[in-house]
Order: C-alpha cells, then sequence, then structure tokens
C-alpha cells in the first residue's frame, strides 16, 4: 500500500483532470461511513424492501462502510456527471402508442463510459501522487448518494435520490477510493423544504414516508429487477413506462430541463427516445440486442423487456395494436404470453376476448398464463 500526504494544491489538480474527462462535479470527503447510514440500510434489507435485490443483503457490511470496503482508503473523490434532458420526461406518458424509456436508458452504458474515465482518473492520480486508486461505478457495494451528500454534490431528496443545486436530479455518480489524505468539502444540507412533489406523483405509491422507498413497489424495479410476473396491481400504473421511470425525478423543482441540457455530456438515441411500441413487440432476442447495443436495457434480456411493451399495449387504448398482442400468445416466454392475456383482456370487447381464449387456452400448458385467461374477466376495461 502506498499513502501519502500531498501538497497543496492537490485537490484543484484532481479537479482540473477530472474535468478535462469530462465530469461536471467534483468533491471530496472522508473515507468514512456517513452517520446513520449503515441503520438505515439495515432497516430497509429487514422489511424486505429490497425486494428480489438480493445483492444489496449480501454486500451491506461492506456496502455500508467505505472502511469495511477498503481499510487502506483515507479520502474519497466524487464525481457527477450531468444526463440532464432537454424536454421534460414526462411529456412522453401522454403517447400511449409509444414506449417510455427512462432518460438514464436512452444513451450508451453509463457504467461503461464512466468506468473508462474513472479508471483514466484514478491512474492520474498514482502517478501524479504516489498513491493507491481503486474505481467504483454503482454496480460496486458503494453507498454513492450518502458519499455524494457527504461531499457536497447535493443531498438525498424526499425520492431518495441525489438532488443537485445546478442539475437537479440528473446526475450519474461514480467515486474513486485513495489513500491520499484529502482535505474533505464541506457535506451538502437537504433543501426539499415542505415540498412533497415527488412523493405524491409516484404512479404506484412507492414512498413509504418520505425519504423511505419500498422498491417492490418502485416502476423503475418491477420493470428493471423483477425477473417474473408483474403483479396486477402495477400494470395500469405503468401506463406506457417500459424501462424505469422519471415521473419523481422529473418532477422536482430543482430540475431545469433545458439549461441543464445544453451541457449534458450523454444524449438519448433517436430511436430509444420515444420509440412506437408495435415495433418494439416485434422484437426477437437478436433484434433487441441490436438495438439495445451498448445500452443498460440490454441487461434486463428481450423477454422481460417485452413483458413491458405488452403492459403498454394493454395500457395504450388502441385497438390497432390488439393483433400485436394476439401474435404474442405464442411466443416462447410465458412471462410475454401471460401479458398478452392481459393486453388483449384490454383492447378487446368480451366476446372477442372469449372467442380468442377460447382458442388458445387449449394450447396453454404455464400455469401462470392459464390463471392470466382464466382471471381476465375480473379485469377493469
Amino acid at each position: 500500500m502506498r499513502t501519502s500526504t500531498p501538497e497543496h494544491g492537490t485537490r484543484e489538480a484532481i479537479r482540473a483532470r477530472a474535468g478535462e474527462l469530462g465530469f461536471d462535479v467534483v468533491r471530496f470527503a472522508r473515507a468514512a461511513a456517513p452517520e446513520g447510514v449503515g441503520e438505515h440500510l439495515a432497516q430497509f434489507l429487514v422489511e424486505g424492501r429490497h425486494g428480489t435485490m438480493d445483492w444489496l443483503a449480501k454486500n451491506a457490511d461492506r456496502r455500508s462502510s467505505p472502511s469495511a470496503l477498503w481499510p487502506e482508503a483515507r479520502s474519497i473523490v466524487v464525481l457527477g456527471t450531468n444526463y440532464g434532458p432537454h424536454d421534460d420526461p414526462l411529456a412522453q406518458l401522454g403517447h400511449p402508442a409509444r414506449g417510455a424509456i427512462s432518460v438514464y436508458a436512452q444513451g450508451d452504458d453509463y457504467h461503461d463510459v464512466l468506468k473508462s474515465k474513472l479508471r483514466t482518473l484514478g491512474q492520474f492520480m498514482a502517478g501524479q501522487f504516489a498513491a493507491d486508486a481503486k474505481i467504483f461505478v454503482d454496480t460496486a457495494p458503494v453507498m454513492e448518494k450518502p458519499l455524494a451528500q457527504a461531499a457536497g454534490l447535493g443531498w438525498q431528496g424526499k425520492h431518495t435520490n441525489l438532488v443537485s443545486r445546478e442539475f437537479g436530479s440528473w446526475l450519474f455518480l461514480g467515486s474513486i477510493f485513495t489513500t491520499l489524505e484529502i482535505e474533505p468539502d464541506e457535506p451538502e444540507t437537504d433543501h426539499c423544504g415542505s415540498c412533497r412533489r415527488c412523493l405524491d406523483i409516484c404512479p404506484t405509491q412507492a414512498f413509504t414516508a418520505p425519504y423511505e422507498i419500498d422498491a417492490r413497489r418502485c416502476i423503475s424495479y418491477l420493470t428493471i429487477e423483477h425477473k417474473g410476473h408483474i403483479a396486477r396491481e402495477f400494470r395500469v400504473a405503468m401506463g406506457n413506462r417500459i424501462y424505469g421511470c422519471d415521473d419523481c425525478l422529473a418532477v422536482c423543482p430543482w430540475n431545469s430541463f433545458a439549461s441543464v441540457a445544453r451541457e449534458a455530456k450523454f444524449h438519448a438515441r433517436a430511436e430509444l427516445a420515444a420509440p412506437g411500441l408495435k415495433d418494439l413487440s416485434r422484437l426477437d432476442d437478436a433484434a433487441f440486442r441490436n438495438l439495445f447495443r451498448n445500452s443498460p436495457v440490454k441487461r434486463t434480456g428481450r423477454d422481460r423487456f417485452i413483458r413491458n411493451v405488452v403492459i403498454a399495449i394493454g395500457n395504450s387504448g388502441d385497438a390497432a395494436l390488439a393483433p400485436e398482442a394476439e401474435r404474442l400468445l405464442s411466443d416462447a416466454s410465458p412471462l410475454v404470453r401471460a401479458m398478452a392475456v392481459w393486453a388483449l383482456s384490454r383492447l378487446l370487447d368480451a366476446p372477442d376476448f372469449t372467442t380468442m381464449r377460447d382458442a388458445h387456452l387449449v394450447r396453454e400448458h404455464d400455469t401462470n398464463v392459464r390463471h392470466e385467461w382464466a382471471d381476465a374477466s375480473t379485469i377493469e376495461r
């Protein structure tokens, strides 16, 4: 291990190099757990609010404390990159025949982009100051949002995401742990006040209280992390959100879309900004992988993604999309077939749906799909 107490100007040198690499915000924190983080995480896990995200529980000890993750670390460089959109993403919800993909996933995978830049910055620090450095993006067991607040990038809002006075809710975070002794910045304070827009707008009431979320009810969790069938109680609320949900982020009054977007380093690919549900529903595995090359969406897999698309078709109110759902009654994935049943029950009148059920149910052997056929008559039209 190499340790170093740097001379004056280290902070400025790191900030300058980070700016050259495209980072918008650079702050410094001590390599210590922010107060209350471990206890809050433990309670979150005990209550099961992490759902099937078992990796949160598996690494809870290391996640709650930087010193447990790397005992030699003395300081943490916390960095933010702006990905603010040009327009309010909530506008996409008014176009039900098109899919709404979360802003962060409309371009290249930020994990890959940030990791490369963090590695370059870490190498600079190691070479310039003779100290060790380790880089982390949010796939590692690091509580980046509390660390970002401790470093002064922003604060964790009532929606549990980081809010910046300069960039609103649109910052990708990364961190570099180092053996350097660097003077920390002042932590940011909470500026939410009495506002509760993010809590009130949540389509599924995923917030159990200000600053607390039940991931099992969150549309981002359901459309991205959840591997099984999506419970009926959440389907209508999903609307046309097919990957993630930006509602609580977009409604924050600290956002300023156009002005922030001018400086954003990440931009949407045109074909992912507002894709048509009809085209998306026809994606096979190869076409799915091609469309979402270099995108975080690809990690979800074709079947779970099409599951989400078919739910959006059911919410579209567009009977012209019914043939797309009907075609998917023969899909290889029971996740897709089950949601095709649900979508058709909402798009067809009762006699047509009954005729289709009688034709397909006799050939269906999956228990969950058969239950969808049986329960379809209880769905509100």
